[in-house]
């Protein structure tokens, strides 16, 4: 069962889930319950990102969404935005304090292909995010943001 864990700063919840778990269900619902997940760490991620007055982290898991699946007669912007939800996870290590996890580019080719690996680190990811957040996992000091030119 997945541990619920409060998102500081905002009313939303995370979940804390197992990521072999999230690819099972992903494999016994034949795709339905990834399009769900995907929806949740999204919207999660931009929980996470406006409770610390950041569109950093994403603002609506929406957009996302429709990018994936009706996306996908269009070709581009399913990869746009599983590229951009590694970006969001990227920020939300930053600025949670969490473990700096995988690289973007890296884990945008995991993703798309060995989609069972990029999902469970991916979630796995997140999980930590999710903890460091809470206070229920060791955290680094917050990196501030690199400078725009």
């Amino acid at each position: 069962m997945a541990e619920e864990v409060q998102i500081q700063g905002s009313q939303e919840t995370g979940k804390v889930r197992n990521p072999l778990g999230v690819i099972g269900l992903m494999l016994v619902t034949l795709g339905i319950y990834g399009i769900v997940w995907y929806y949740k760490i999204n919207k999660e991620m931009a929980a996470t990102g406006q409770a610390r007055g950041t569109d950093e982290c994403g603002t609506n898991p929406v957009t996302s969404v429709l990018a994936v699946t009706l996306g996908i007669f269009i070709l581009v912007p399913p990869f746009v935005s599983t590229y951009n939800t590694w970006k969001r996870l990227q920020a939300c290590e930053r600025l949670t304090g969490a473990p700096a996890g995988m690289e973007p580019g890296l884990g945008f080719l995991l993703s798309i292909l060995l989609s069972p690996v990029g999902t469970y680190i991916l979630q796995s990811n997140l999980n930590k995010v999710l903890q460091a957040q809470a206070g229920t996992a060791p955290v680094a000091a917050p990196v501030p943001a690199p400078a725009q030119a």
